[in-house]
């Protein structure tokens, strides 16, 4: 180690003389005009040039080695070097997996289709009909026939959700035959007391226009028994003692709609209503395009 640095000190020197010596040489020259510089002097300064050269790479060539040495011993380092980008790039990877994934059920969910109201299924269904008729047995009350109603009303309250949906869009009209004034007033108690008055929109008044209409219309087809009225606006509630008696209210009000159980009723009405349904537990052929059938009048809105 000693020898080395001794003739490095020694090669040092003998640059720094070689330097001072070409700094007089190239003064000299440069003071010396171009025309009488000569190729030999030109040839000499290269030569020289050149050597300073070869001597500066071969003083560096012994260093070389110990320079490169930390390199031989990176593998370890580069390879943990290697390993981390490789963990960190995977990291990103489950990270952006994970963005795409909530990005995606964001998305999925802002154009997944809305569940439409019931208010909405109604009006569709309905096909922005603006008045309706409707029979009682069968469909809002859970019995089938007159003599039954004498016995007990019974009202069916998953319907009610229904008819206030209905009541919100459209004149809704309800009737039904009865044999006597004291089944009259049972329908109507169950009525009141179910909230069909209140939630449904209809409240109790007998002085109606509609009414005295109706009374001629039912005596000149021999059908008048009783016309109390319970409505609000165009919303009512009709008795009459015959079938003939349902048929012909549903003629002079002319809804959009009518609502039976009775297939008889619904066939001769075909010709005159614009959409029927034939609410009945057994499925039916239709009849005609405008009639509709459904077990129930809640099933027809999807409400079971």
């Amino acid at each position: 180690m000693a020898d080395s640095n001794s003739s490095k000190e020694e090669l040092l020197q003998l640059i720094k003389r070689f330097g001072a010596y070409l700094s007089v040489k190239m003064s000299t020259l440069f003071s010396i005009s171009s025309q009488n510089m000569n190729t030999r002097s030109i040839g000499a300064i290269a030569g020289f040039a050149v050597a300073i050269v070869f001597t500066w790479r071969l003083f560096r060539s012994p260093a070389g080695p110990q320079r490169r040495q930390p390199k031989r011993q990176a593998p370890s380092s580069s390879s943990s070097g290697v390993n981390s980008p490789s963990n960190s790039t995977l990291t990103t990877t489950a990270v952006s997996s994970s963005e795409d994934t909530r990005a995606q059920n964001v998305v999925d969910e802002f154009f997944q289709p809305v569940k439409p109201t019931l208010g909405q299924i109604v009006r569709q269904k309905l096909s922005e009909g603006r008045k309706v008729t409707c029979r009682l047995l069968g469909v809002i009350l859970e019995e089938s026939s007159p003599e039954e109603l004498q016995k007990q009303v019974t009202v069916k309250y998953s319907v009610l959700e229904v008819l206030l949906e209905i009541t919100k869009y459209c004149d809704l009209y309800l009737m039904e035959r009865v044999l006597d004034d004291e089944t009259e007033n049972k329908v109507l108690s169950a009525l009141e007391d179910a909230g069909v008055f209140t939630s449904g929109g209809l409240v109790k008044d007998k002085n109606c226009d509609t009414a005295s209409e109706l009374k001629g219309i039912v005596e000149v087809t021999g059908t008048y028994p009783w016309i109390p009225m319970y409505h609000n606006g165009l919303k009512e509630v009709l008795f009459c003692s015959t079938e003939n008696g349902r048929t012909s209210f549903v003629r002079q009000l002319e809804p959009d709609w009518h609502i039976d159980t009775n297939p008889e009723i619904i066939f001769q009405l075909s010709r005159f209503i614009k959409y029927q349904l034939h609410i009945s537990p057994t499925r039916s052929e239709r009849a005609t395009s405008n009639v509709f059938n459904s077990p129930s009048l809640e099933q027809f809105f999807g409400c079971v």
